[in-house]
């Protein structure tokens, strides 16, 4: 996900935001570590190493593909697009994008047709929200012959952009409490019932029983070790186990059991109050509250008291969570899953071990934060979905430690171990979930630059963790291994004879971002790779049935050339060779790529198109191209039937 920075007339741009630091350490200072792992016998050694504990050995010969040829070598032979910037969204020759939902078309059966001149926040509580990321499908048959021609969609709204949302682009303090609600009501998720035709055509589903919009007023329940406890307790939930709306949510996951996962990620954006008065200074300070000022939705606190930390000193700690939603029960409240901990969420990567139990993947998406995972206490139920209703609520947290020999320590965040006891402030697990970035600072975890996705691959099960970037890196880690690093990288973890709740993994690169062909990027790919087919800033990922990567990016503009989404096999003589599939309109950004079961389709977000302009004066508008109409975030339906027939 972004990372934003003011830019002039309040509007926001994804970038720097987080040069202010919420991790005072860096740790550790490993200058040299690296050298010989980054030579180029000694990474594709890693990443051949990394296939060997996989299970896969004789399918990867490394990087040295026969003939050097890349068409002998990739799996996948769809036509390679251009790298290009303008104001159309473009895919690989032979393949269409239908865009299926805007910004403001309605979910619900009573709301309006969007009209960008009269926003109310009745009428956008039940139309599709801004800036749409995460996209999750759930087969309304998942084992029938329906299985991917019918299902839901379930889709974050990441957040509000003002300036782009309303006439007159409005600064954030000068919006309407009308504007204020409807800039709220636009965030959080929408539930859409979808159909794909004989024509191949996907239409949304009319009066759906399954429609609705989960907004940050939406009533939840907080489950897991936090709820109850006396920092979660606020006016509006005295007894701490009630709370309200979710916003912020960026990547997420599907369960086995048909529910979705959803990440709070950038909630400090939202709070207004003195933070050096709070008692819960240290604790809000660490997740970086109280840094910024008129940013873009701050303006909640004037509006509602209980964003305003000086009326409601505990109130932040009802964000920073994983949610879990039942799409398929539109009358269930969703719950906040406190045992996967608080932090800033980006992804869930959910996996059932060998032997039962649930593993999620997290990622903390902000410089110089940790990669996470949670392994439950009871077993998954494959027939019995009710069975599975609560089994996030007990487990274990840990975070992960990096090492410099190609491993993977997992340390629990389990209070009454190793440092985490009242001597250091932790008088209970709850203590140590609500602040678990302070718990694994203290357990030496690895600092990353900037953890986003972390995805597990349904054909290896091997993990990989999206690394986008750090610029603000000046000491490099294993993981890390550049300065000043603005191009990203991606890690591949195994499980040692696929077991992920082992204590200690193995870890390689995958590639290392950049342009191969400037020797200042140091960046590693497959050497086939054409100046198509390389990226930077790799960010959300998902994988297709047969194992692929598809790979989204966040800040290619930088380089003059459009974000988007490649591709490339991870093991066998193409791994790493990524192709480049899909590129976005000028200013967006592609998130939450979600293939149906049968990989016939992928349903796409754009993200904020046209952005670092305004509503009155866009830089385009797509989707649409209507003069009466602004840039609109939308999902895009792909049909992907040619992948099965072109591919080897």
């Amino acid at each position: 996900m972004k990372e934003d920075t003011p830019l002039e007339h309040g509007q926001w741009q994804v970038e720097d935001d987080d040069d202010l630091l919420s991790n005072p350490s860096q740790r550790p200072d490993i200058h040299d570590v690296m050298a010989a792992r980054l030579s180029r016998r000694g990474f594709l050694k890693a990443s051949a190493a990394a296939a060997v504990g996989a299970g896969l050995t004789g399918t990867l010969p490394g990087w040295e593909p026969a003939g050097a040829n890349a068409a002998a070598a990739t799996s996948l032979t769809f036509k390679e697009l251009s790298h290009g910037l303008d104001d159309k969204l473009h895919l690989s020759e032979g393949y269409r994008a239908q865009v299926l939902m805007r910004w403001g078309d309605p979910v619900t059966s009573d709301a309006p047709q969007f009209d960008p001149q009269n926003q109310t926040p009745a009428s956008q509580g039940g139309q599709f929200g801004y800036n749409c990321d995460y996209i999750g499908y759930i087969p309304l048959d998942p084992h029938g012959p329906t299985a991917s021609t019918h299902g839901l969609l379930i889709v974050n709204h990441e957040y509000s952009t003002v300036q782009m949302m309303f006439p007159g682009s409005p600064e954030p303090q000068a919006l309407t409490k009308a504007q204020v609600d409807t800039a709220m009501l636009a965030m959080g998720q929408s539930i859409i019932e979808v159909k794909r035709g004989d024509d191949r055509k996907w239409s949304v589903v009319a009066d759906s029983k399954y429609a609705r919009r989960i907004t940050p007023k939406t009533e939840m329940v907080i489950r897991g070790p936090a709820a109850g406890h006396p920092r979660m307790r606020t006016s509006f939930a005295p007894n701490g186990r009630r709370a309200f709306g979710t916003f912020g949510n960026c990547a997420g996951g599907t369960t086995p059991w048909g529910t979705i996962i959803t990440s709070e990620e950038n909630i400090q954006y939202y709070f207004k109050g003195d933070i050096e008065k709070n008692p819960e200074a240290a604790n809000y300070k660490r997740m970086g509250l109280g840094r910024y000022g008129a940013s873009r939705s701050s303006e909640w606190g004037r509006v509602h008291p209980r964003f305003n930390l000086d009326s409601e000193p505990l109130s932040a700690n009802h964000s920073g969570w994983m949610v879990e939603i039942d799409p398929l029960d539109p009358k269930s409240l969703p719950r906040k899953r406190t045992a996967l901990g608080r932090f800033k969420h980006e992804g869930a990567g959910v996996w059932i071990n060998p032997d039962g139990r649930v593993v999620v993947y997290m990622g903390d998406d902000q410089r110089f934060e940790y990669v996470y995972r949670f392994v439950s206490h009871a077993r998954w139920f494959p027939n019995h979905r009710s069975a599975n209703r609560d089994i996030l609520d007990h487990g274990t947290l840990s975070v992960a430690v990096f090492k410099d020999d190609g491993t993977v320590q997992w340390m629990p965040l389990v209070y009454g171990k190793g440092p985490l006891t009242q001597e250091n402030g932790f008088t209970s697990q709850a203590d140590v979930v609500i602040e678990a970035r302070r718990a694994a600072d203290l357990l030496g975890a690895t600092p990353m630059d900037r953890p986003e996705d972390v995805e597990v691959n349904p054909v290896t099960g091997t993990v990989f963790v999206m690394l986008t970037k750090n610029k603000k890196r000046t000491e490099v880690n294993a993981p890390n291994p550049r300065t000043k690093n603005t191009y990203g990288q991606i890690v591949e973890m195994v499980a040692p004879n696929g077991d992920h709740g082992a204590e200690t993994f193995k870890w390689s690169f995958l590639l290392m971002a950049g342009d191969p062909k400037d020797p200042k990027h140091g960046a590693r790919f497959h050497p086939d790779t054409t100046d198509n087919g390389w990226f930077m800033a790799p960010d959300n990922c998902t994988f297709d049935n047969k194992g692929r990567l598809w790979i989204a990016t966040d800040g290619s503009e930088r380089f003059g050339f459009a974000d988007g989404l490649w591709a490339c096999d991870v093991v066998g003589p193409g791994r790493a060779l990524t192709r480049h599939f899909m590129r976005t309109p000028k200013g967006a950004e592609l998130t939450g790529p979600c293939f149906t079961p049968d990989n016939t389709t992928l349903f796409c977000s754009i993200q904020h198109p046209a952005e670092g302009s305004s509503f009155d004066k866009p830089d385009h508008r797509w989707p649409d191209f209507d003069p009466a109409l602004p840039p609109r975030p939308s999902i895009v339906a792909i049909d992907t039937t040619a992948l099965l027939k072109d591919d080897k």
